[in-house]
C-alpha cells in the first residue's frame, strides 16, 4: 500500500495515516458529488481559459538554486529548446520577466511566503505587490498565475500558523488589486504538498488534517471555487515508492505498468501512482463540500541522480516518468483521473536545471531535465508531439534496488580548504567524541591535512547524527562513497545500509 508523502525540499516528510473507512452514507455522499463533478459546467469566458491553458505543452519549473547555472537570458532561451509551453518562476524577477515578455510563453510568478503576512493584513501592502511585480511587465509578459507563498502547510511553527491564516487574506486582496486595475485573466492560488492530507490510501479515504481542514482549507476551497482557480499541488509519486521500493511496484509509478488497483469504496480502477495521489486530493476536497475545484500540478517529477541511498534515483527512471507523464498530460481529448475523467490538468515538471546549491540530501540537486551547461540530461520534448519512441535510448539503471552495504562521508576533490576548515570546526563542535581520533597523538591525526581531517569528521558525524536527520552534505563540501577511506591505523566511522 502506498502512503504519500511531500518531497523534502522545503521540509520534512509527515508521513500520512491510513483513515478508518468511512461511513456508508459519507460514500453515498463523495460518490455522487464527484459524479456531479463530471458534468459541472464553468462559464464560456472561463472555459476558454482552461482550454487555453490545458493545450499548451507542459510548464517548467525555473529555479535558481545553483552557482553555476546560465544567465536569464539564456535559460529563457533553453526553455524554449525544449518546447515548454509555461514557466513558472519561484519569485517575480525583473529581468527575467521582462525577457518574457519577448516569448509567447505563459507565465507562473510567486509572492514569497515572508511576504504573506504583510499583505493579508493590508491592502495597500498588495496593491503595492502588484504594482511592482504585475503592471511593469503585463500584458506584453504573459502572466498567467499569481501563486501565494510555497507548501506553507507544511510548516508548523507558531509563525507559520500566523501564515496560515493570513493565506487567503492575501490571495483574496491580490485579486482585489488585479480586478481593480481591470486584469481579469490571471488566476491565484497556492502550491500545497501532498502532507495538507491526513489520509490519502486508499484515494477515497483522502482527507485533510484536522488542523488545517476548517481554519485555511475551508475558506481556501471556497476562495478557489469562487474565483475558478485551481488547487496547486505539489506530488512526486517518487517519494511514496522509495519508502518501500521492494514491495512497491516501480513501473506503476513510472505509468509502465499492466497491472492495476481497485478502490475497494468507489470501484475506481488506477493504473498509476499519480492518479491516485491527485484522486486522494479530489476526494479530500469533496468531503469539505467542494468536488469541483480543479487540479493543476505545479511540482512533479523524479530525480535524475541521488545519495547512494536514494534507490531509483536515475536518468532511466527520470526520463521514463517525465515522457511519460507528458504523453499523459498532453493527450488530446484530456484524460484526467480515474475521479475526473477528462479534465485537463494544467502541469509543470520540476525542474529546469539540476541545482547545486540545494540543501538536503542528493536527490535535492538532481531534479533538472538540463545540466547547467544547457545540454539535455536525457531526451526530452515537453510539447508531447513526438512519440516517446522516438525520444533517444537511456542508460541502464543501477540503483533501481535498495543498496546493502557500508557507506562514507568524505570531502568533495577540489573543495576549497577555507570552506573545509570552517566545515569542520562545524562537524567536531557538536560532540567531543566525533573527532576525538583526530587529536595529536592519536590514530587518525595523520596525514595532517584538511582534507583527512575533513573526510574522518564528515564521515564521523554523518555516522553520529544521520538518525537525526543529518545529512552528507556540509554546504556542498562532502559526497557519500562506498570506497573506504581509512586504512589500518584509521578506521572511518560508516554508515551501515
Amino acid at each position: 500500500l502506498f502512503s504519500f508523502i511531500p518531497k523534502s525540499t522545503h521540509h520534512s516528510p509527515i508521513n500520512n495515516i491510513l483513515f478508518p473507512m468511512a461511513s456508508f452514507a459519507l460514500f453515498i455522499f463523495t460518490l455522487v458529488a464527484l459524479s456531479s463533478s463530471c458534468s459541472y459546467a464553468i462559464g464560456p469566458q472561463n472555459n476558454k481559459t482552461l482550454l487555453s491553458l490545458a493545450s499548451r505543452p507542459i510548464g517548467i519549473n525555473y529555479g535558481r538554486l545553483g552557482n553555476n547555472l546560465p544567465s536569464p537570458y539564456q535559460s529563457i532561451n533553453l526553455v524554449k529548446s525544449i518546447k515548454a509551453g509555461h514557466v513558472k518562476l519561484y519569485n517575480a524577477d525583473q529581468e527575467t520577466l521582462m525577457l518574457l515578455s519577448q516569448t509567447n510563453l505563459y507565465v507562473t510568478i510567486m509572492v514569497p511566503n515572508n511576504q504573506i503576512i504583510s499583505i493579508g493584513a493590508d491592502q495597500a501592502a498588495a496593491d503595492n505587490w502588484v504594482n511592482t511585480n504585475v503592471l511593469p511587465h503585463y500584458p506584453q509578459t504573459r502572466i498567467r498565475f499569481v501563486l501565494v507563498g510555497n507548501e506553507i502547510l507544511s510548516y508548523n511553527s507558531d509563525q507559520d500558523k500566523q501564515i496560515w491564516a493570513n493565506l487567503v487574506p492575501a490571495m483574496r486582496k491580490i485579486v482585489n488589486s488585479l480586478r481593480a486595475r481591470g486584469i481579469h485573466n490571471i488566476k491565484v492560488g497556492t502550491p500545497l504538498a501532498m502532507d495538507v492530507l491526513r489520509s490519502s490510501f486508499p484515494p477515497s479515504n483522502g482527507t485533510f488534517r484536522e488542523e488545517v481542514a476548517a481554519p485555511v482549507m475551508l475558506p481556501l476551497l471556497k476562495f478557489l471555487n469562487g474565483t475558478n482557480s485551481f488547487f496547486f499541488l505539489d506530488v512526486y509519486p517518487y517519494f511514496p515508492w522509495s519508502t518501500d521500493p521492494v514491495n512497491n511496484h516501480l513501473d506503476f509509478a513510472l505509468f509502465e505498468s499492466n497491472s492495476t488497483y481497485t478502490d475497494p469504496q468507489t470501484g475506481l480502477v488506477y493504473t498509476n501512482l499519480l492518479d491516485q495521489m491527485l484522486d486522494s486530493v479530489i476526494f479530500a476536497m469533496t468531503k469539505l463540500g467542494y468536488p469541483n475545484v480543479r487540479l493543476a500540478i505545479s511540482e512533479t517529477g523524479w530525480p535524475n541522480s541521488g545519495d547512494i541511498d536514494e534507490t531509483g534515483a536515475n536518468i532511466f527512471n527520470a526520463a521514463t516518468y517525465n515522457r511519460n507523464l507528458i504523453k499523459k498530460m498532453t493527450a488530446n481529448p484530456p484524460l484526467g483521473t480515474p475521479a475526473r475523467r477528462g479534465s485537463p490538468i494544467p502541469t509543470f515538471l520540476f525542474s529546469l536545471f539540476n541545482e547545486n546549491q540545494k540543501p538536503g540530501s542528493g536527490t535535492e540537486r538532481h531534479w533538472g531535465i538540463l545540466n547547467p551547461n544547457g545540454t539535455q540530461i536525457y531526451d526530452i520534448d515537453l510539447s508531447g508531439t513526438r512519440p516517446v519512441s522516438s525520444l533517444g535510448s537511456l542508460p541502464k539503471p543501477n540503483n533501481n534496488v535498495p543498496f546493502k552495504g557500508n557507506v562514507w562521508c568524505v570531502a568533495v576533490e577540489g573543495a576549497n580548504e577555507t570552506e573545509l576548515g570552517q566545515a569542520l570546526d562545524f562537524a567536531c563542535g557538536r560532540s567531543n567524541a566525533t573527532c576525538a581520533a583526530l587529536a595529536p597523538g592519536r590514530e587518525c591525526y595523520a596525514p595532517v591535512s584538511v582534507t583527512w581531517h575533513a573526510s574522518y569528521a564528515f564521515s564521523s558525524y554523518w555516522a553520529q547524527f544521520r538518525n537525526q536527520s543529518s545529512q552528507c552534505y556540509f554546504n556542498g563540501l562532502a559526497r557519500e562513497t562506498t570506497t573506504n577511506p581509512g586504512n589500518e591505523q584509521c578506521k572511518f566511522p560508516s554508515v551501515t545500509l
